[in-house]
This record gives structure tokens, sequence and C-alpha cells, in this order.
């Protein structure tokens, strides 16, 4: 067992599918177009069978875009990945920050030991979630202050604007928020 990072092969499949429903076409016209039968383009886009560069090509040519887009547009490739706890002095109470994801992914986790600078505000675009791990926090949100002991959370919509405070030497909170890169979408019809 290693502590690397283990990839599958990229999935075309998801990618070959809204691309085909976006131009509102249905598996027999693309598999009429780029000669690839019908049960095949099924387990591509089942991703039950990876398509040959050359098949790409055509279902690319099929689908009026190119192989290079459609990979782009392709699902990550499943992957684990394992972040070791870093290996502190004795008695080493310094404030820090260390990720928690490697990586371009739709979440991001940090680690938080210590304090750090109480009047720093935060504004994300997207929705995060913080866990105290050990310690106590004190969260201002939205004009309201929080205390937040070992085990407790707070959710936070994305654009809710924040600031956090340890009130206990050496806490250590755990923040995981939808990456900034994600754009989402808000469901206001609840």
């Amino acid at each position: 067992m290693g502590d690397h990072k283990e990839q599958q092969p990229v999935r075309v499949g998801a990618a070959v599918r809204r691309r085909r429903r976006a131009l509102e076409l249905t598996l027999a016209v693309v598999a009429e177009r780029s000669g690839l039968s019908v049960p095949f383009l099924s387990q591509v886009e089942n991703d039950r069978a990876r398509p040959s560069r050359t098949s790409l090509e055509k279902l690319a040519d099929a689908l009026r875009t190119t192989a290079v887009e459609l990979l782009a547009a392709a699902d990550p490739a499943a992957s684990v990945d394992v972040v070791r706890a870093a290996h502190l002095p004795e008695g080493d109470f310094a404030p820090r920050t260390r990720t928690l994801v490697r990586g371009h992914h739709q979440l991001h986790a940090s680690e938080f030991t210590g304090d750090h600078d109480a009047g720093r505000e935060f504004q994300h675009r997207n929705d995060e979630l913080m866990y105290v791990a050990d310690g106590a926090v004190e969260i201002e949100a939205e004009g309201r202050a929080y205390r937040l002991g070992r085990g407790d959370t707070l959710y936070l919509t994305g654009g809710v604007r924040h600031r956090w405070r340890a009130t206990v030497p050496d806490t250590r909170i755990v923040v995981v928020a939808v990456a900034e890169h994600i754009e989402a979408v808000q469901d206001r019809s609840r």
C-alpha cells in the first residue's frame, strides 16, 4: 500500500451523452453519422466500453465537436489520494494550515490548528462546512456569534461573510468547501 495517487482512465461517457442530448440526437442518429453501432455507443455513454482513438474521432465528428473537446469535458478520472498527518515536534502550538485534498477537485478541505488573524473576514462563492475537531471557536456570521466546541459543525451557504477565532489553545478545525471553480446552483424553489 502506497501513499501515491492511483488513477483510472478518463471516463468520456457522460461527456458524450451530454453533447448528444444538447444536440437533441438519438443514439440511432449518432450511430448512423459515425458508422458505430447503437449498442457500442450505449456502452460508451455508460462507461462500459472505451472508444479507440479512431472511434472517438468518428463519434466527435458525428457530434459536431472534436475528440479533444470530448476528452476535456470528460468526468475526472476516479482517484484515491491519501494525505498523511504531519508529524510535529511535541509542544509545537504554532498556528498552521494544512491542505487535506491535493489537486483540482470539486471539494476543497483544510485543517486549521491554533489561532489565525481573527480580524480576517471570509466570503466564499460556494457552500462550506466548518467542523471543530479539537478545542473551541467563535464564529461571526451574518451579524450573529456562534460558539462551537469539539464535534460541533457550522454550515454556511455561499456568499455568507464570516470570521472565526479560536477560544481555546491548540484548537483544530476542518473546513470543507465546494471549490471556487465550481458554479454551484442554488435551488431557491424550496
